[in-house]
């Protein structure tokens, strides 16, 4: 009988002879093989792309340096157990602390590894699908050694199908001929562990029809049993993040093709629908802002109507929104202008509010000079009165720089009528 573990769990290779595809850093010879071998590894960083051996490479490590085993995910975990595992690491002679997607711990959980990393009481194995120079901190990253882990190639993939045929007892039992397998290799876009457990679910579904246990692998199989069997897009894993962000950039870039492609992987996976749209509706006023204001209003009636629908009839919604937004002209400055001033904030602290635009409800604070001097703009040419809005140390600076559009030019025409060159305008 089938077992209920995945066939990519049941075929992960025990040693480093059996792994594919790596063998910059499996070789003869390499550093990493070398290091294996010697047992006196560094803590390390291993960084690629999903479904490339990183956990498995910490599996076989710690293995071959007969270390006890622990295992993080930083979705999941933080602080807490992070000391916990170090408590029990502490009273074992040698100890292996692998965290999966370790750039999604933020500094606090990081620093948490750094003395026991230091003192030797856990080997830290991080895997991460992340650039670890801008997503893991700089006093880890000099304590841990970086090792790239390449994409697996077509031949590579076909060699995983080949030494799953031969390793598992469930795949045995069947005569498969692997006639053609770049349907198999397209929709696993390099992912190992997605090939294997899709191989898994096409021989399961032959299976059904093969006279005398013979299994032929084509294409059109392929392709027929994924589209009924499973979603091609994995909502809670890497690749959710990595479409949205393609679905993103493709917006930013005013690609509506791409744009709309994206969004149609999105829905053929069944992403949820107020996902998609929560995220034109920040795309809207991070990349779009004030070049298009009506961008902001046309994302917002996206996510209220398929709030309100739902799939099938949402995706014309969607598409109408994302070719909109992909369409319009971009700015920025309203999400730099945020992020001046909150800089400036954390700079400056708490500075006093000008006594002249403080609000003062009672005598006491009227007396103490609150609202004294206050010109109310509307008593002035064209509704405006120059006046000072900002704490005495930050005037003069300027946060909002309206971009180089029509829309914001208007704006920075309109400014500098008033302003008269103040801040740049």
């Amino acid at each position: 009988m089938q077992s209920q573990i995945p066939l990519a769990e049941r075929v992960r290779p025990q040693d480093i002879d059996e792994l594919i595809g790596q063998e910059h850093l499996t070789g003869m010879g390499s550093i990493l093989r070398s290091a294996i071998e010697q047992g006196k590894l560094p803590s390390l960083l291993l960084w690629g792309p999903p479904g490339v051996g990183k956990t498995t490479i910490a599996h076989i490590i710690s293995k071959r340096i007969d270390a006890t085993y622990f295992q993080l995910s930083a979705i999941s975990s933080g602080v807490k157990e992070v000391r916990e595992v170090i408590e029990q690491a502490k009273h074992c002679q040698k100890a292996v602390l692998f965290i999966d997607e370790i750039h999604r711990f933020n500094k606090g959980q990081q620093d948490a590894l750094l003395g026991a990393v230091e003192k030797g009481i856990i080997t830290l194995i991080g895997a991460t699908t992340e650039n670890p120079s801008f997503e893991v901190n700089s006093a880890l990253l000099s304590r841990t050694q970086v090792f790239v882990l390449r994409s697996l190639q077509p031949e590579s993939l076909v060699q995983l199908l080949q030494q799953a045929i031969r390793k598992d007892e469930w795949l045995q039992q069947f005569h498969i001929q692997l006639t053609e397998t770049e349907a198999m290799i397209n929709i696993s876009g390099g992912d190992a562990r997605k090939l294997l457990n899709l191989f898994e679910l096409v021989v399961q579904t032959l299976a059904g029809t093969a006279n005398a246990g013979d299994i032929i692998i084509t294409d059109e199989s392929v392709m027929r049993i994924a589209q009924q069997k499973i979603a091609l897009y994995d909502k809670k894993g890497e690749q959710h993040y990595d479409i949205i962000s393609a679905f993103i950039k493709s917006m930013r870039g005013s690609d509506p093709n791409g744009a709309v492609y994206w969004l149609a992987r999105m829905i053929e996976g069944g992403e949820d629908v107020q996902f998609i749209a929560r995220r034109m509706l920040i795309f809207a006023s991070e990349d779009v802002g004030n070049a298009n204001p009506n961008a902001l209003l046309l994302a917002n009636a996206c996510f209220d109507a398929v709030s309100k629908i739902g799939y099938p009839e949402s995706r014309i919604i969607l598409s109408q929104c994302a070719t909109y937004l992909a369409s319009s002209t971009k700015s920025n400055a309203s999400y730099e202008a945020i992020g001046k001033a909150l800089h400036a904030v954390a700079q400056t602290g708490d500075l006093p509010v000008p006594l002249h635009i403080r609000n003062a409800p009672t005598k006491m604070m009227k007396d103490m000079g609150y609202g004294k001097e206050y010109q109310y703009s509307h008593l002035g040419e064209g509704n405006f009165i120059e006046q000072e809005y900002l704490p005495t140390r930050l005037v003069g600076t300027p946060f909002y720089q309206p971009g180089n559009n029509a829309r914001e030019n208007e704006l920075r025409r309109f400014l500098h009528e008033r302003w008269k060159g103040k801040y740049g305008y």
